[in-house]
């Protein structure tokens, strides 16, 4: 009876030891804290490039951000590098992650096309700069990163002569692209629709991963690519770049305890 109840007994401590190894305590407070660390980050992305240059640290590639945030709920990794905005919409859904206040880096946004594309590029830089003057460009930002409500509806009568215009994005990326109802909707998109609308052009979007959005737009599968995308000067020697239409920053997600 006495080895029935010692067997018992240490079955018990076992499962009440297992039960308390749960999630690690988060160790990411600053910038500096991610030496040594495991870094989560979205394949392709900025936070991807900048993440290979800390040192000792091991880094996740994943092709979901939101894989990536899960891999940090569960203590797979230590932190996830991601931009700002959809950042904020992961911890708005995650009470048990937070973002940390210092930057990471700061980046600006622009659009993706073929390299001898120039008349493209001439193109969209003329909208944009339309867009930018009459606030239109703002309208939009702000009615998905500020308090201000803009739905952007084109024009009835619109010109559409010049046909289609394939963005290939990764809607993956809220508020910029993500789906709703299995609509692809967000902030790029608005924008893209009201630069067609000044083009006459039909916006077309093609879902894809995000690091086959290059190879998208140089094969000529894609005219565009737009998925909050940095202009990097590794990407430049791969695809022209648009102005830039926005700015963000690449941020620090860690558990919140």
């Amino acid at each position: 009876m006495k080895k029935i109840m010692s067997g018992i007994a240490a079955f018990a401590m076992a499962a009440v030891m297992l039960t308390s190894c749960g999630v690690p305590a988060n160790t990411v407070h600053s910038v500096d804290d991610l030496k040594g660390k495991t870094i989560g980050v979205q394949l392709g992305t900025t936070g991807d490039t900048l993440a290979g240059d800390i040192e000792d640290a091991s880094v996740e590639k994943y092709t979901k951000g939101a894989d990536a945030i899960q891999s940090l709920k569960q203590g797979k990794i230590d932190a996830v590098i991601i931009d700002s905005e959809p950042a904020k919409a992961f911890v708005e859904k995650n009470d048990d992650i937070e973002i940390l206040d210092e930057a990471f880096a700061d980046e600006e946004y622009a659009i993706a096309m073929k390299l001898d594309n120039t008349d493209l590029q001439a193109e969209i830089n003329g909208a944009l700069k339309e867009l930018k003057d009459d606030g239109t460009l703002d309208k939009i930002k702000n009615n998905y990163e500020g308090d201000t409500k803009f739905e952007y509806t084109s024009p009835e009568d619109v010109d559409r002569s010049k046909g289609k215009l394939v963005m290939a994005t990764n809607a993956e990326f809220p508020p910029y692209e993500s789906k709703e109802n299995d609509k692809i909707v967000g902030f790029d998109v608005d924008m893209m629709n009201a630069v067609c609308d000044k083009l006459g052009y039909e916006l077309q979007i093609d879902d894809m991963a995000f690091d086959s959005i290059i190879a998208a737009v140089q094969s000529g599968k894609a005219d565009v690519g737009v998925a909050g995308m940095t202009a990097t000067e590794d990407r430049k020697k791969n695809v022209l770049f648009s102005d830039s239409y926005a700015t963000s920053h690449q941020v620090i997600i860690v558990r919140s305890k």
